[in-house]
Parts: structure tokens; sequence; C-alpha cells
């Protein structure tokens, strides 16, 4: 449960047993609380007690009921659940393309009850803010490093959970789109660790969008294709996408883009086919490019487009010219 009314600087005591008060804890302090935890009763002091604005008993009414009485007489008091026993699971959550607004408010709420958090480098959201107290690891991997390897990861999961923790892998984008989330859901289950997984909003549709470039588009185009790039594109993959139409969407593909483009090509793709890079959609360095699948690599290489990036290619693309004439919102007042 996320508590939604700000209560910054507020003095705030949690009173439950030990191993009880934890999500709790974490939950106000995420609201900005200054929050002493008080899992014996040596903790509540006369000091805590003098200051003390909202009271929390986990477990009404607690395993103290005097301490409880002496909360009563000095604020307002709130009961909630405490955590169950065992504790101990593993969810799975997306991050979305890039920024705290496209992370869904059931990924926020995972977050506010993590013990642990194991983040990815393209999970770009404050993960400090959004689960204060967590144990944060770095688990992010770049091209061609990969800093804590895959079954590493897994290991870590299965380890935190396995200890009555919750654990929060956090994983850019969706953790079903080409982020290996059906490999941690399977070492979970594999363990014995329960294991949810809240989906995130991928950057295949996302980031394109962030231009102005639908990936359908009525008369345009009615499929799209999601292709990785960390797999090379084969003779045969590369004729069945050009066969199919439509928009293609490459993940991943910066570091291949030319040997992609060049496959496409040669599969029957015309080269003045319309393509475009967006590189690290929705964050303030968000660049992007429009160009054709001919001269895509040569402009990016020029502009000094990077990863993380999605590239599409299709008559979609075109889209993005129309997304310039918008109108933009006017900002304090009128002129």
């Amino acid at each position: 449960m996320l508590v939604e009314t700000d209560l910054t600087d507020v003095p705030v005591v949690v009173l439950g047993a030990p191993g009880r008060t934890g999500a709790v804890t974490r939950r106000y302090r995420r609201a900005g609380a200054r929050v002493t935890e008080v899992t014996s009763p040596a903790q509540l002091t006369e000091a805590v007690l003098r200051e003390v604005r909202l009271g929390v008993v986990v477990d009404s009414p607690g395993p103290w009921p005097e301490l409880t009485s002496l909360l009563r007489r000095q604020c307002l008091v709130v009961t909630e659940a405490g955590d169950s026993e065992p504790r101990g699971r593993v969810v799975l959550v997306g991050a979305g393309p890039g920024g705290r607004g496209m992370l869904t408010l059931a990924g926020a709420a995972a977050l506010a009850d993590a013990d642990v958090v194991l983040a990815d480098r393209l999970a770009t959201v404050d993960v400090r803010a959004l689960a204060p107290g967590a144990e944060i690891l770095d688990v992010g991997k770049t091209p061609g490093h990969h800093a804590v390897p895959q079954r590493q990861i897994e290991a870590l999961l299965v380890e935190r959970a396995r200890r009555g923790l919750t654990v929060v892998r956090l994983k850019g984008g969706d953790p079903y789109v080409f982020g290996r989330g059906g490999e941690e859901v399977a070492a979970a289950v594999a363990a014995g660790v329960p294991v949810t997984v809240v989906p995130g909003v991928t950057s295949a549709v996302s980031v394109p969008a962030a231009v102005g470039i639908p990936v359908t588009h009525r008369g345009l185009s009615h499929v799209f294709t999601v292709v990785s790039g960390h797999v090379p594109l084969e003779p045969e993959r590369a004729r069945a996408l050009v066969g199919l139409g439509g928009t293609v969407v490459l993940l991943m593909a910066m570091h291949s883009l030319v040997q992609v483009t060049a496959a496409l090509e040669r599969a029957g793709m015309p080269a003045r086919t319309p393509a475009a890079i967006v590189e690290r959609g929705y964050t303030a360095e968000q660049a992007s490019l429009t160009s054709t699948l001919g001269e895509l690599a040569a402009d990016a290489a020029r502009a000094g487009i990077g990863s993380p990036a999605v590239v599409v290619v299709g008559e979609v693309v075109r889209q993005s010219a129309v997304w310039q004439q918008r109108v933009l919102p006017r900002l304090g007042g009128a002129a």
C-alpha cells in the first residue's frame, strides 16, 4: 500500500514486533516522514514521545499494548497489518523506457515495499527515492560487458528471497521484452520462491512515440516486428521481415547497425525506406534523427547517436514530420 499523503519532515513512530515493521516503515519514509522504528520497549524514549506527531501500530494492539496507550496520549495513532511470514519473494518490475513518469503505479508500489532492489542500467528511475531503506545492488549490463553474470543475478534473487526478504528485480522497459525476465522467473520457480511480474512500458513502442512515430498507422502499417540487435540478422530472417512488411523496430542494435541495415537492403528493402533512431527516449538526454535505410548508419555516426537507442524502419517514420508541426501547450498563461 502506498502512502499518498505528503508527510515531509513529520515525526512518525512505527511500533511493532521485530521483523514485522519493515514494509510499513519504508512506505512512510517514502512519503517523506522522519520515521523512528520501535521494535522493543526501550526504543520508545521520552525524547521520541515528545516529538512524535503520528503513531503507526503494526498488528494492533501490537506486542506491547502499554506502549500503544502511551502513543495514543501523545498523537494520532493508526494501525496497519505487518509483514506476512514468511515474506521472501521476488518481484520483477518493468521500469519503462526512462524517467519516473514512465513507471507504473504497480511498479512504484513494489519498489516502496522492497527490501532489496537489483537494478539494471536502463532502469533510469530514482531507485533510492522510490525504495527508501532498501539494499540496492547495481547489476547493470553494458554492451559487451556483464559485470554481474546472468546466473549470478538469478542466484542473488533466490538467496535474498530465501532470507525472507522482498526482492525487486528492476528492469528497463518490460521484463519480458528482451529482458531475460523469463529466465529469472524460471530460476525463482525452480528454487520454490514466490515470484510475480509487474509489466513495464516497453521501449519498442513508447520510444518511437517520443518523436511522433507510431509503430502502426492506418494505410501505412498494420503490423510491426520487434527484433533484437544482439542476434545476427541472417539472410533468411531478413527476407522474412521484408516479406512481412509493416514496421521493423530494432532494440539494442546500435553496435550492429551497419550489418542490420545492409541485411535488410540485401533482402529487398529499398534503400530509400524511411528510418529513424531515438536515443535515450523520455530522458533529458533524448536525441533523435530521421534518415533512410541506406544512409542511417552513416548519419548516426556523423550525429554521434549512440546506445541505448531504438531504431525504427518503415513508412511510419514519415509521421515524425507531422509531430514536428503540432501546436504545443502554452505555459505560464497568456502572453
